[in-house]
């Protein structure tokens, strides 16, 4: 039987809880860049996901059939939300500088909030909006503290934040062809049947680098950091967000990607002894600030 939508507190916590976790492994999967080309990585990622989720792919017995515009919107929310976003953030990050992509990436609510209200009609009220401005600022000063890499803000500097911003619109489109997919598909076979996606579309590049590649030299921790990515990236926020996004408008869930920055610091701080400056928190205070506002209930009017 198709679950219900959770109440509004808890669909809160689970696109918390997801957006802290991408934070989490993002900056966890640090060592396993430095091991693993970067199509092995994603390759391996999405073959630990499959194996996770073999049992989500089965077609409950209440749901409708598949129609040729669902598969088209899964094959999307899979191409642009983890292939082509990977594709354009990496090669853009190398580009520019990190100040300078923070500052770009701190628009994701903004166009979430832009693309749902054209593709989905939602309609967005004052303290949304407000709290979208607020994450926006939040994320923008956090990036200001990041230390710039000079050698990459060079002449194609421009190409670099122009490919950011792709993969921003990536990121913006994922959250608003998610929130289309889960009206007619369950949270766990839209995270089975994104990854099965991803996986056919990296498995060429991923075994060519495969080939070239000595697997005996990777130590026992690597490959526990790579199965706790794998299941992190593929299987939990996956799942955490669609189940959120069932009941949270996109718009609104749009503003939850201010828990990426801040675990991610977090992280940083407890395991890699890095040290957060006052601007830094104030940036954070404001994000999170901008997160009260989009989500405390709205007064209703006679």
């Amino acid at each position: 039987m198709t679950a219900l939508p959770l109440p509004r507190w808890m669909a809160y916590g689970c696109l918390a809880l997801s957006m802290a976790l991408v934070g989490s492994y993002v900056a966890l999967s640090k060592p396993l860049v430095l091991v693993f080309p970067v199509f092995l990585l994603a390759w391996l990622r999405f073959g630990v996901g499959a194996l996770a989720m073999a049992t989500w792919l089965r077609k409950p017995a209440d749901e409708p059939p598949i129609t040729p515009r669902t598969r088209w919107l899964l094959f999307l929310e899979s191409f642009l939300g983890n292939f082509l976003f990977s594709i354009c953030m990496l090669y853009g990050v190398s580009l520019t500088t990190a100040v300078a992509a923070g500052v770009v990436m701190s628009s994701i609510p903004a166009v979430v909030a832009v693309l749902s209200w054209i593709f989905l009609r939602e309609r967005i009220g004052g303290r949304s909006l407000a709290g979208i401005a607020c994450a926006a600022v939040g994320i923008g000063l956090f990036s200001l503290q990041k230390p710039a890499t000079p050698e990459a803000a060079g002449s194609l500097a421009w190409l670099g934040n122009l490919l950011v911003f792709a993969a921003v619109v990536c990121e913006a489109s994922y959250v608003v062809i998610g929130k289309r997919l889960t009206d007619g598909l369950g949270p766990r076979r839209i995270s089975a049947l994104i990854n099965l996606v991803g996986l056919a579309l990296v498995t060429p590049m991923g075994l060519w680098a495969a080939l070239s590649f000595d697997f005996s030299a990777v130590q026992a921790p690597i490959w526990v950091l790579l199965v706790f990515y794998g299941l992190a990236a593929s299987v939990w926020t996956v799942w955490l967000w669609m189940t959120g996004l069932r009941t949270v408008p996109a718009s609104q869930a749009g503003v939850f990607t201010v828990m990426l920055p801040i675990s991610a610091a977090a992280i940083g701080v407890l395991f890699m002894e890095e040290r957060l400056t006052p601007l830094q928190l104030l940036a954070f205070g404001i994000a999170l600030l901008g997160l009260v506002l989009a989500t405390l209930p709205q007064r209703s009017r006679a």
